[in-house]
């Protein structure tokens, strides 16, 4: 109902257009047509011819439609000449096949990405926007009028950082850098998940390459895993508890992975509380490869505070859940990174302070 009031009011102004309300469609004189269609049945859409098409609230739109009925509409008429065209337009709703898209399209070079947020672009006002900020929550707020895509999980620990890595460009494409050693960092379970994040430090930045994740398998699977990847490794990092012996072979699994080529350092044990905050901190600096660490990242999204409905605030601990992994590793990445110390002093400062030149007395 809209978007057919607003086509009428523009498309008026044409010399003898013509509108068919009953098809919700426009035809203009130079044998162009517009038309609104709906999605509710989709497949009642195969068959038809398209120059260009515009997704509306695409996080609502069946996943499907796109690429079986819309894109083979848009391929029967695309030519070098002509090319045909979609847009993808709508409110964020967490992270569905609209988000898929969206991060997708940033790591590629054949799509434009843009997020206008209420905030920046003056469309609504100041004192609008302050009045519905007081009657809705933060993340509803910043769900509707500021574009996030993580304000749909209450308590996030991660999701601003990552939101800021998002909107800066800092999940793309991050290949693997042969002149650099691969380091990993492990969370290790026993009955349960293991997760593995692999990173590259290129000077001050952190490049996240890789993740993986698996569960009820032994420290051989993990060791054909690191092989199979093909990195130059540089240091495995595991949190203490690889030094508990087990009670069958009396070996701790550190002696177990060093048998199997895998030569571990002991992250230094911190409060849960102080990981996060290194973990916070050190988004900032990191890039992550969009195709290779995507289950790791979407983790690290959901890593979140249960909220108490009593006391109306948010637990102190962190869930643990499927996301507890992912996040439990890449804190030991935090706490456990070797720093890179080749920028103590700026570069451009001599070597010899007392360098005069000239010659003139100092």
């Amino acid at each position: 109902m809209v978007a057919w009031s607003y086509l009428k009011e523009f498309a008026s102004k044409v010399p003898m257009v013509s509108f068919h309300e009953t098809e919700l469609r426009c035809d203009l004189p130079n044998g162009a047509r517009i038309q609104l269609l709906g999605s509710e049945n989709f497949d009642s859409l195969r068959g038809i011819y398209l120059d260009g098409c515009c997704i509306d609230e695409m996080a609502d739109v069946p996943e499907s439609l796109f690429p079986t009925v819309l894109r083979p509409a848009l391929s029967d008429r695309n030519t070098k000449d002509i090319p045909t065209f979609a847009f993808f337009i709508g409110t964020p709703r967490g992270h569905n096949a609209f988000f898929d898209l969206y991060e997708a399209a940033q790591a590629s070079d054949d799509w434009f990405t843009a997020v206008y947020k209420a905030s920046e672009t003056g469309i609504v006002d100041a004192e609008e926007l302050a009045a519905s900020k007081s009657m809705m929550s933060v993340d509803q707020f910043d769900q509707e009028f500021e574009c996030s895509w993580v304000a749909n999980v209450p308590g996030a620990i991660f999701g601003k950082e990552l939101q800021a890595a998002q909107e800066s460009g800092r999940i793309g494409n991050v290949p693997y850098d042969e002149s650099h050693k691969v380091d990993t960092f492990w969370d290790l379970g026993i009955g349960d998940s293991t997760a593995v994040w692999f990173t590259q430090t290129v000077g001050r930045a952190i490049h996240v390459i890789d993740y993986y994740e698996n569960r009820n398998e032994g420290l051989p699977h993990y060791a054909k895993v690191l092989s199979s990847k093909g990195y130059f490794y540089g240091t495995h990092n595991a949190p203490h508890d690889i030094e508990v012996r087990e009670l069958g072979s009396g070996k701790s699994r550190r002696e177990v992975a060093y048998d199997l080529g895998i030569n571990f350092k002991v992250v230094p044990k911190l409060p849960v509380e102080d990981g996060i905050h290194a973990a916070q901190l050190i988004i900032s600096r990191c890039w992550f490869d969009q195709a290779n660490t995507k289950a790791g990242l979407e983790a690290l999204r959901q890593y979140h505070r249960a909220y108490n409905e009593r006391l109306r605030t948010f637990r102190n601990s962190p869930v643990h859940d499927w996301a507890s992994h992912a996040a439990d590793a890449f804190r030991y990445f935090a706490v456990g990174i070797k720093e890179n110390r080749g920028f103590e002093r700026p570069p451009q400062v001599l070597a010899d302070s007392n360098y005069n030149p000239l010659g003139v007395a100092i």
